[in-house]
């Protein structure tokens, strides 16, 4: 029988040892859905919640440049994967085999200048690349008309979500040309809705505009290169970091923010900043 011959470079193929290290991990999972009562019993639905708990687990573990954390932690999200994959299998819907496989062929069709003749010249191409091959991929299996926004999940958190769909959308051509555009379109937002606040909008409409504002500020943000989940992120950790400080040096006197003046606070605040801008400086 004549070997099909791969479409990637040998040197990059797995070792055998590592092949049976997978295996061996595939199998015990399976034998977990036979033995174990608790594994027997779940279902996609029961887990699902904890795949996104695992994924959070993940990105917390990079965060904090806990490398062996966020080795077991991937270690996590391949198991539910696993698990889903044999579940499915059970179910007679797909094997590991066929995710596998479909996510390889997927790769390979999205990677027209790796795998193919394409030329590409930017990150950017890349991108628009992939967006448009999406979109052939889609419309070959759907009747109706794809929308270029589609696969943006929206159980994604909000900031996420918007910046995920204004890549979609910079993907097929619908974008500000300059970044200037984009940040008069934030003052334009702010504005309208500084003048709704002033005019004793009713909170619907409040909510509305302030949506508007996120919105068009995650925008500038991805024109700039930064993500507003990351740099909100950065602002929520900061402030519990800081906070916490205030509560310390509070109990070093056995109180409580409670007890303690806005002005005392505000001073304890500021000894937090100026220790951490020493931290960030060394």
């Amino acid at each position: 029988m004549t070997e099909i011959p791969k479409p990637y470079d040998p040197s990059f193929r797995e070792s055998e040892d590592r092949l049976e290290a997978y295996a061996d991990f595939v199998a015990i999972v399976r034998q977990l859905r036979r033995d174990c009562p608790w594994d027997r019993k779940q279902t996609h639905e029961s887990v699902k919640h904890l795949l996104i708990e695992e994924a959070y687990e993940v990105v917390s573990a990079i965060e904090e440049q806990d490398w062996e954390e966020l080795k077991r932690e991937l270690g996590d999200v391949l198991l539910h994967v696993v698990f889903h994959s044999i579940i499915a299998e059970q179910a007679g819907r797909f094997t590991l085999k066929d995710v596998i496989e479909t996510e390889t062929e997927k790769l390979i069709r999205r990677h027209p200048h790796v795998f193919g003749e394409v030329q590409v010249d930017s990150v950017a191409d890349v991108l628009s690349n992939w967006e448009q091959i999406k979109l052939q991929e889609k419309a070959a299996t759907q009747k109706q008309q794809v929308s270029a926004l589609e696969g943006v999940p929206r159980h994604l958190p909000a900031l996420l979500r918007a910046y995920r769909i204004q890549e979609k959308a910079a993907g097929v051509g619908f974008d500000f040309p300059e970044q200037a555009q984009a940040w008069q379109k934030v003052k334009e937002e702010l504005e309208e809705f500084h003048q709704q606040v002033e005019a004793g909008a009713s909170p619907d409409a409040l909510e509305a505009e302030l949506g508007d504002v996120l919105f068009a500020l995650v925008n500038y943000a991805r024109l700039l290169g930064l993500n507003p989940e990351n740099a909100l992120q950065r602002t929520n950790n900061k402030f519990i970091r800081r906070f916490r400080h205030i509560e310390a040096r509070l109990a070093e006197q056995g109180r409580t923010p409670a007890d303690a003046s806005l002005e005392e606070m505000d001073r304890y605040w500021e000894e937090a900043k100026t220790l951490d801008q020493r931290v960030h400086r060394s």
